[in-house]
C-alpha cells in the first residue's frame, strides 16, 4: 500500500508554515548582502527579488492547487517532463532544504551566544536539530500548531523591533555609502547589485515549501492559494521595513557580516542594557526556530516524496506510529549536523560558513523555481483540462516575468558564486549517478496518480 499522510491543516495552519518557513530570513542572513553593494545597491536587488517571488508565488500556487503532492516541484516537474525532469526539481529541492536549516541553526546558536557567551554555538546548533526533529516526529498537526504559535510571536516581534528603532532612524545613515561603499552609482555597483542576489533571495527562501504539506492539507484547492497569497504579502512588507529600519538606525556596516543584524541594531538606538534589547533576543529566536522548524518539515516530506517514487531508498519513506516521516526527518538532521562542522566549506569563495550555506540553498532554489516555472508552461499545453481550481494571473506574463528574473539571477550566482556553483553540480551529479543506478527501484515504485497524471 502507497504511504499515505493524513490531512489535518486548514488556511492558518498553512500560512504559519509558508511564513514561518522564511521569516528567520529577516532575522538574519540579508545583512551579508550590504557588504556586498551596501544599503541602497541591496535595497535595487531586494526590490529585483521580490517582483520574482511575488510573480512566482502567483504562479506557483496554480501547480500546488492542480497537484497537491507532497513532492511540490518534483511532483510538477515529473508530471510535465518524466521522469529526469522531476530528478532535477527533486534534487535540487533537496539541496535547498538540506542546506538552509544549518545556516539557520548557526544563527540560532549564535543569538544565545548574545545571552550565553560560554555557549559554543554549534553546539547549541545540534541541540536545535535533535529538538526540533523529535517535534516534528510526534505528529504534523502538532508540528503546525508549533509553527503558527512561533510564527505570530516572530511576526510581532519584527513589528516590535521596527517601533523601537523607529525615533533612532535617519535616512543619511541608511544612505551613507550606500553604493557599495560610496556615496555614487557607478558600473562597479551594477556588478555588486547582482553579486548580493543570494541574500536577497535569502529574504524569501523557501515559502514554497508550504507546497509540500499540500498533501496534508484540508480542501487544498482553496486553503493553499489564500495562505500563500497572504504569505507573500506578510514576508514582503517584512523585508523591506526590517532592512530600512536597521540600516537606519546607526553604521549598517557593523551589521553586514554578522549572524545577528537585529540585535545589534537595536543595541545602537536603545543601548545594550535595554530591556528591549534582550526582549528581542529572546523572541527574535522564535523566528529563527520557526523556519528551522518548518524547513524540517518541508525537507523530510521532499525526501519522503522521491523515495515513494523510488528516487532514493524506500526505507525513508517509512512513517512512524504519528504518521510522520521520521527516517526521512533524521536523514536531512544528520546531513545537517555534519555540515555545522564542515568548516572546510569556509574556503569556498572566501565566504564564511553561514554565508556559504545560504549560498548552496539559494542555488537549489533557483533550479527548483525555473523548473517550477517551466512545467506550469509545459503542462497548460500538454494538460490543458488539468482542474485548476486556481490560475495563475494575466498568464503568460507574470509567470514569465518569474522566469526570466529566475534566468538572470542563476546566471549572476554562477558568475559570482563559482566555486558554490560547482559543488553545487558535483551535488546533483551524485543524484543523477544514483538516479541512473536505480531505474528498477522506481519501476517497483507503486504508481502515484498525481505523479503520472492519469
Amino acid at each position: 500500500m502507497t504511504a499515505k499522510l493524513e490531512k489535518s491543516l486548514g488556511t492558518l495552519s498553512l500560512w504559519g508554515i509558508a511564513v514561518g518557513l522564511v521569516i528567520s530570513g529577516e532575522y538574519f542572513g540579508w545583512s551579508y548582502g550590504w557588504g556586498v553593494s551596501g544599503t541602497l545597491g541591496f535595497l535595487v536587488t531586494t526590490v529585483i527579488v521580490a517582483l520574482m517571488y511575488t510573480c512566482f508565488i502567483f504562479s506557483f500556487t496554480e501547480l500546488t492547487t492542480a497537484i497537491p503532492h507532497a513532492g511540490g516541484p518534483f511532483a510538477y516537474s515529473r508530471r510535465a517532463y518524466g521522469e529526469t525532469g522531476g530528478l532535477i526539481a527533486g534534487f535540487a529541492t533537496l539541496i535547498e532544504f538540506v542546506f538552509a536549516p544549518p545556516a539557520i541553526a548557526l544563527a540560532i546558536g549564535a543569538y544565545l551566544n548574545v545571552q550565553y557567551p560560554q555557549l559554543d554555538p554549534k553546539v547549541a546548533a545540534v541541540g536545535a536539530y535533535l529538538v526540533f526533529m523529535v517535534l516534528n516526529i510526534l505528529g504534523v498537526k502538532l508540528a503546525a500548531m508549533f509553527e503558527l504559535c512561533v510564527t505570530v510571536l516572530a511576526v510581532g516581534e519584527l513589528l516590535i523591533f521596527m517601533g523601537v528603532v523607529a525615533p533612532g532612524f535617519s535616512m543619511t545613515n541608511f544612505v551613507t555609502n550606500g553604493w557599495a561603499g560610496s556615496d555614487h552609482f557607478s558600473f562597479g555597483t551594477m556588478s555588486a547589485i547582482f553579486a548580493a542576489i543570494p541574500f536577497a533571495i535569502w529574504f524569501f527562501l523557501a515559502i514554497e515549501g508550504a507546497a509540500m504539506a499540500a498533501e496534508e492539507a484540508k480542501d487544498p484547492k482553496r486553503t493553499i492559494p489564500k495562505a500563500y497569497l497572504s504569505g507573500i504579502i506578510t514576508l514582503v512588507f517584512l523585508a523591506f521595513g526590517v532592512m530600512i529600519f536597521a540600516g537606519g538606525s546607526g553604521d549598517w556596516s557593523k551589521l553586514s557580516g554578522i549572524n545577528d543584524p537585529l540585535p545589534q541594531a537595536m543595541k545602537m538606538v536603545v543601548g545594550e542594557h535595554s530591556n528591549w534589547l534582550h526582549m528581542l533576543v529572546w523572541i527574535g529566536l522564535f523566528g529563527l526556530i520557526a523556519s528551522f522548524h518548518g524547513i524540517i518539515l518541508g525537507y523530510s516530506r521532499q525526501f519522503f516524496a522521491l523515495s515513494r517514487a523510488g528516487y532514493l531508498p524506500k526505507s525513508l519513506s517509512k512513517l512512524s506510529r504519528f504518521n510522520t516521516p521520521y527516517r526521512a526527518t533524521i536523514a536531512g538532521g544528520v546531513i545537517g549536523i555534519v555540515a555545522i562542522y564542515s568548516d572546510g566549506i569556509v574556503e569556498l569563495q572566501g565566504m564564511g560558513l553561514t554565508a556559504a550555506m545560504i549560498t548552496l540553498a539559494v542555488f537549489g532554489a533557483i533550479v527548483m523555481y525555473i523548473m517550477s516555472m517551466l512545467s506550469l508552461f509545459k503542462l497548460r499545453k500538454s494538460e490543458p483540462n488539468l482542474q485548476r481550481t486556481y490560475r495563475a494571473p494575466f498568464y503568460p506574463v507574470v509567470p514569465a516575468i518569474a522566469l526570466g528574473l529566475a534566468v538572470l539571477c542563476l546566471i549572476a550566482m554562477i558568475w559570482f558564486n563559482r566555486e558554490i556553483a560547482a559543488l553545487f553540480c558535483v551535488l546533483m551529479g551524485i543524484g543523477y549517478l544514483y538516479f541512473t543506478l536505480t531505474k528498477q527501484q522506481r519501476d517497483d515504485a507503486e504508481q502515484d496518480v498525481l505523479l503520472a497524471g492519469k
